[in-house]
């Protein structure tokens, strides 16, 4: 069985410019890790400031945690490239922490310091599609060569701007790149005119793909932590599902024939505002 739930202008031009050093130090070549792994979060309207918060402290507390650490440790390498985007509309992405090595507990503290220091913000639309491109275009020439690629979603709403989700997730696994999901149902589904009831099921037909891809919903408040953790370290390690202690959080599934429209979002959108 295998696993299936897989504003740029001035702010990809501030993120390339920070990037150079590490680029510079790679001239004998790009540095080899275990995985790269972009963190790519929803900040859109429609996530309140409370889901903001615990949505990026929950990436704080799991980077540091003994399982993950673990995990890097034990790769072939013992290191990793991570990178954190956040994502709203197609044309609003931002780049919060530009490529970095975690290989230990230092880098790991180094990393949190700078995501809990980064200020919070809140924009218009929700581009899954424009967070998977970004993304892509991250890991070109980024001076490391990981064994796997991988794209990290976590959102609470639907693909309503760019092009269809669908298009830019194949394009990517195209590419050998697996993205994974971690959808947020915090809320009753008529909270608010594009939320959908099966997000959860969203995300496995419509985002994830990719060798070894899952996806892990978040339905209370305090799973957060104990979620992110479980997808982080998975993600890394590859660890084998039987050997994990939050079983539960992950969804496992078959290639089968979506049961969600994957147009949903469009759809909504369209309906309440006519484009």
């Amino acid at each position: 069985m295998a696993f299936r739930f897989l504003r740029l202008g001035v702010f990809l031009a501030v993120a390339i410019e920070a990037l150079v050093p590490i680029v510079a130090a790679a001239k004998d070549g790009p540095i080899a890790v275990d995985v790269e792994l972009v963190l790519a979060v929803d900040i859109s309207y429609s996530m309140d400031p409370e889901e903001q918060r615990l949505q990026r402290e929950g990436y704080i507390q799991a980077i540091q945690s003994a399982p993950f650490l673990n995990a890097v440790k034990n790769g072939a390498y013992g290191r990793i490239a991570i990178t954190y985007l956040q994502w709203a509309s197609q044309q609003d992405q931002d780049i919060v922490l530009p490529w970095t090595v975690i290989d230990g507990p230092e880098s790991a503290r180094k990393v949190a310091e700078s995501l809990s220091n980064a200020p919070y913000r809140r924009a218009q639309r929700t581009s899954i599609s424009g967070a998977i491109d970004t993304a892509m275009r991250l890991f070109n020439e980024n001076g490391f060569n990981g064994v796997r690629r991988v794209i990290d979603i976590s959102g609470d709403g639907t693909n309503n701007n760019g092009r269809p989700v669908t298009e830019a997730r194949d394009d990517a696994i195209r590419q050998g790149v697996t993205i994974n999901g971690l959808p947020l149902l915090l809320r009753p589904s008529s909270w608010g005119f594009n939320d959908i009831s099966n997000l959860d099921e969203y995300y496995e037909d419509c985002v994830i793909g990719g060798a070894g891809s899952f996806s892990i919903p978040i339905k209370e408040r305090t799973q957060f932590e104990s979620a992110t953790r479980t997808k982080l370290v998975l993600e890394i390690a590859l660890a084998p599902y039987s050997q994990l202690s939050e079983q539960s959080l992950v969804q496992l599934a078959q290639q089968r024939t979506p049961r969600v429209n994957c147009l949903v979002g469009e759809s909504l959108w369209r309906n309440r505002w006519g484009n």
